[in-house]
């Protein structure tokens, strides 16, 4: 019963630091560059777009704001439905496993 205990203790403390890191990658931003610093694209540590920025040689300057937030926009929607079908495949693989609630695989 003690080891039990100690395993369930050591599984709290476990998804506490889950927890704990996963608000830190949110938190956490890098930026990305391309064409000599021409594109710039800002990310979070879990990968979400956090912005972009493009030189206005690149493009006409009155439609540059457009541009940026358009990209943006199908940065996320692609993103979102690779989400969507790797949940998917995932569900397929574990299949009916007995999981408990809370728990991810993904």
């Amino acid at each position: 019963m003690k080891d039990f205990m100690k395993m369930m203790k050591q599984a709290q403390e476990l998804q506490t630091r889950m927890t704990e890191v996963q608000q830190e990658l949110d938190n956490l931003v890098v930026e990305g560059r391309s064409g000599a610093g021409l594109v710039t694209v800002k990310l979070s540590g879990k990968g979400d777009l956090r912005g972009l920025t493009l030189d206005p040689s690149l493009l006409k300057p009155d439609e540059k704001e457009i541009l940026e937030d358009l990209i943006v926009a199908a940065f996320q929607d692609a993103r979102g439905k690779a989400e969507e079908a790797m949940k998917s495949k995932m569900q397929s693989i574990a299949g009916d496993l007995p999981l408990p609630p809370g728990l991810k695989l993904f």
